[in-house]
């Protein structure tokens, strides 16, 4: 076959084959070896093994290749749930034992605060989610612009491409998002011609049952509080991990006698109310004003009435906090950007005596620990949740201490 026109031919040629042993896992999910010192990227090959790949592309630094066949299999390797396991770019893992992605999240963790934050701290053991498969609460197919007036596929970006894949079923989602799919593919199909441009649908399973409207509220349960939100927004769709993770967050935070929290980047108030028994008081603050009214009605509905929320603007933050720092403990849980260096000077000001920084990306995590770590706080745990089994995602959380 011939090469691309913008291919680079070094150190490999265009499909050229070689064997290779993969000695780790990439925080993307990928196998990595070295042929001569040459670093090769992989996907879906594994510690351990001798596999034989296929080079498609050269970087200045290392190249990336197909898997072609595996010589030698890791131990760890077993047989993927999903037949769409490797064509789909849903899951990275699923061809990977539990215990081995759990451990292997936990060393790419450890890696990252290292590399990026300096730090030798140890990390936890990542908590397990209690369901590795079926744990889905959320679910977003999308579908292209119909061609002649008929939906091609529905489903999600294929792992080598930007196009899409058919998806019927998937096996991380919850049974009863998996009951509703077929249906609704079908009906989506037969309004094919309705649309005039691609679109995205909606599964999201709630205690009340099934919501497929983005603007209709959903109803999600941590604990005894009920907490409304727009089904299209971001709430944490393992629900089945996630008290276990609230509540060691909340744990982390009160340490030390802390009588007040404020809990940055609130969105719906989780954090904040889930804590009202620990704190005396607690502001949850966020840019965000349809946030804000978000956390405000489920502190009313839950008859919570020590949380206030206050819709800040990026630039003060903490201007409407009246704690005191050494009795006031801070939780972050930013977006997987983290968090911008303007929040992160207005939180060195306040000064704040913990923090309790919540993230789903630790290498930017990772980054924000290194300036914490260089304005007074000492990183004095870092313990992951796997609320993503399968994928490469973990959730991180780190507990800071401010020294002096």
């Amino acid at each position: 076959m011939a090469a691309p026109k913008q291919f680079n031919p070094h150190p490999f040629t265009y499909h050229q084959e070689i064997d290779l042993e993969i000695t780790t896992l990439t925080n993307l999910g990928d196998g990595l070896g070295r042929h001569d010192g040459w670093v090769i990227m992989v996907p879906f090959a594994l510690p351990g093994e001798l596999v034989r790949v296929r080079i498609w592309k050269n970087h200045k630094n290392h190249s990336d290749a197909d898997l072609i066949a595996v010589v030698r299999p890791s131990p760890e390797r077993i047989t993927p749930q999903c037949p769409l396991f490797g064509v789909c770019g849903g899951c990275q893992y699923q061809h990977l034992s539990y215990s081995a992605q759990l451990d292997w999240k936990r060393r790419q963790v450890s890696e990252l605060m290292q590399r990026m934050a300096g730090l030798t701290i140890t990390v936890e053991s990542p908590h397990p989610s209690p369901k590795q498969y079926g744990y889905r609460s959320k679910l977003t197919p999308h579908f292209g612009r119909p061609t002649s007036g008929e939906l091609l596929p529905i489903g999600f970006l294929r792992n080598d491409s930007p196009r899409l894949v058919d998806v019927p079923q998937c096996p991380i989602a919850t049974p009863a998002i998996n009951s509703a799919l077929g249906p609704i593919r079908e009906q989506t199909r037969i309004r094919a011609a309705k649309y005039t441009k691609g679109g995205t649908l909606l599964l999201r399973d709630t205690p009340e049952g099934l919501v497929t409207d983005m603007n209709a509220r959903a109803k999600e349960r941590i604990g005894e509080i009920t907490f409304e939100f727009p089904a299209g927004e971001f709430f944490q769709n393992n629900p089945f991990i996630l008290p276990e993770m609230v509540q060691y967050v909340i744990s982390q935070a009160k340490q030390g006698g802390m009588r007040f929290l404020v809990d940055a980047y609130c969105g719906s108030g989780v954090f904040s109310l889930c804590g009202h028994k620990d704190f005396e008081t607690i502001a949850g603050v966020e840019i965000s004003a349809k946030a804000i009214a978000a956390a405000q009605g489920n502190a009313q509905r839950n008859e919570i009435r020590n949380c206030y929320f206050v819709a800040a603007s990026a630039e003060a933050i903490f201007a409407q906090i009246g704690f005191p720092p050494t009795e006031t403990a801070v939780i972050l849980d930013p977006p997987r950007d983290g968090c911008d260096p303007v929040f992160l000077k207005q939180l060195f000001d306040f000064g704040p005596s913990r923090v309790v920084y919540v993230s789903c990306d630790p290498a930017t995590q990772a980054r924000d620990l290194k300036l914490c770590a260089a304005n007074g706080y000492t990183v004095t745990r870092v313990q992951p949740f796997d609320l993503f089994p399968q994928t490469r995602h973990i959730e991180s959380v780190a507990t800071l201490v401010r020294q002096g």
